[in-house]
């Protein structure tokens, strides 16, 4: 079983995993052989930093390993991507691959042999997903009924939120420049270019970059248009008093986010990030049929 996007797993199996993420952040000892002889192999063709720790620090909780696999230092560059994927398949049992398009991440897992986890394409950031979903779950409980608005640019994390969101009861609203909206849709979800209707009554405001890695082509354009979707103290208090402010980081301080908020009390974007690691930890053993 493969963890390319969202959209092929079902309410359950999410829900698990959120479950058994809490138990292994509450108590690692117990969970401290769980992988014990397995082997994680990361293969990056971006640049990282929370995708590579997370999951590297994750695998020793768990007593497993992890090899780093830069694209430029391996021969990925090189060889067919397939057969590559091919032979580090028969090496590991389990494979982590962080690419651009979504069609190389694909390639791997129909040439691989143990499982392969979406580490972040330019289509999907799934695993960063079910970290959110289980940052949001602690600090607001149940997911059901809750709202999260969106602001920003209609990338890879974005369509992952539409997806995970709407697969636990999320109501999700979306704000973007006309002609940046989300590929993902949902019945869940409200499109608007307009940043106050976005966040109004929500739950969480999330923003990210506004030029996502190997998009930068596109950011001289994107520096025009995009200034109005910062997300300031004057669009935060026009969402639910107590809203979360969340970031999957990097962040561009004083472009998608001001200070004022990033630094604020209703910031939760180091929590998102130590929870890649735990919500990482427990889909590894899901997806390892470990537990």
């Amino acid at each position: 079983m493969n963890f390319l996007t969202l959209k092929d797993f079902d309410k359950g199996f999410l829900e698990e995993t959120l479950d058994l993420a809490v138990k292994l952040k509450a108590n690692y000892p117990n969970y401290a052989q769980s992988l014990k002889n397995k082997t994680l192999a990361m293969i990056f063709m971006k640049t990282s930093t929370r995708t590579r720790t997370s999951f590297e620090a994750g695998m020793t909780k768990l007593g497993g390993h992890a090899i780093f696999l830069e694209s430029k230092a391996t021969n990925f560059t090189l060889g067919s991507l397939a057969d590559e994927a091919s032979c580090v398949s028969r090496y590991a049992d389990i494979i982590m691959a962080r690419v651009f398009a979504q069609e190389q991440v694909e390639v791997i897992a129909k040439s691989s042999d143990v499982p392969v986890i979406n580490g972040l394409s330019d289509s999907f950031h799934p695993c960063q997903t079910l970290a959110d979903l289980l940052t949001i779950q602690e600090k607001k409980g149940d997911l059901d009924g809750k709202k999260l608005a969106y602001v920003g640019d209609g990338n890879n994390v974005c369509n992952s939120l539409i997806v995970g969101c709407s697969k636990l009861g999320m109501d999700v609203s979306v704000a973007t420049p006309k002609g940046f909206e989300p590929a993902e849709k949902s019945s869940n979800l409200q499109l608007t270019s307009d940043p106050a209707e976005a966040v109004a009554e929500a739950d969480v405001v999330y923003t990210d970059t506004w030029v996502s890695m190997g998009q930068e082509k596109e950011t001289e354009e994107k520096m025009k248009i995009f200034p109005t979707f910062q997300v300031n103290k004057e669009l935060m208090a026009k969402a639910k008093l107590g809203a979360l402010f969340m970031h999957c980081l990097p962040a561009h301080r004083g472009l998608e986010v001001s200070d004022q908020v990033i630094d604020s009390e209703a910031s939760v974007v180091f929590d998102q990030a130590e929870n890649r690691m735990h919500a990482q930890n427990a889909l590894i053993l899901k997806l390892l049929e470990v537990e």
